[in-house]
């Protein structure tokens, strides 16, 4: 089911699916698995670029190299940008702590005080996946079997896909957006057919 918000169009999943990440468990798989990068913007690869000197340092010898033969973006076949492949596996933009859990060059230039840019907002939202058409942006759960401990997590917290995701959805939509999806998630739990349905 659907519902509309602003000129957003938004699945009932994310108030419906639970969700809390569990690195412990899965390790950063999502910065691993999957035959893509990162969807970016045009001002994330202009940020990227304009920040990779103060990243560089916490990135992996693998994702320099990658970077520098093939830039911090690529082309999909979808005319989309999206973050470089090291060898099409991992993101350019991994690397990996003491306990093997892959996690993210940028943000953790962003947490060291070198940068404000926190990391591409894809990766931010994720499992929220967000679609531009002409007149709204389309928001949707995307379900993935890495993301099994995530999901049990927030099972068990008992914490919804939207409210795990707070921070990003307001960074990307503002206050007033998220405040709507409260809303709307009290209608949900009043019953269906309740709220702004299309």
């Amino acid at each position: 089911m659907l519902v509309e918000i602003q000129d957003k169009i938004v699945s009932t999943q994310i108030f419906e699916k639970q969700f809390v990440c569990d690195l412990s468990a899965c390790k950063g798989a999502c910065c691993v698995a999957g035959d893509n990068g990162a969807p970016v913007t045009t001002e994330e690869v202009k940020l990227i670029e304009q920040h990779l000197p103060q990243i560089l340092p916490y990135m992996r010898a693998e994702g320099i190299a990658a970077v520098k033969q093939h830039g911090v973006a690529l082309i999909d076949e979808d005319f989309e940008a999206e973050t470089t492949l090291v060898e099409g596996n991992e993101c350019a933009f991994v690397y990996f702590d003491q306990n093997n859990t892959a996690k993210c060059a940028i943000e953790k230039a962003q947490c060291e005080g070198k940068i404000e840019f926190i990391k591409p907002i894809s990766c931010h939202l994720y499992p929220i996946r967000t679609k531009q058409f002409n007149d709204y942006t389309a928001l949707n759960y995307e379900k993935w079997d890495i993301c099994e401990p995530a999901c049990a997590c927030g099972e068990k917290l008992d914490v919804p896909v939207f409210r795990f995701l707070k921070e990003p959805l307001i960074r990307a939509f503002g206050t007033a957006f998220y405040a709507e999806l409260e809303v709307v998630a009290k209608e949900i739990d009043k019953g269906p057919n309740i709220g702004p349905f299309v």
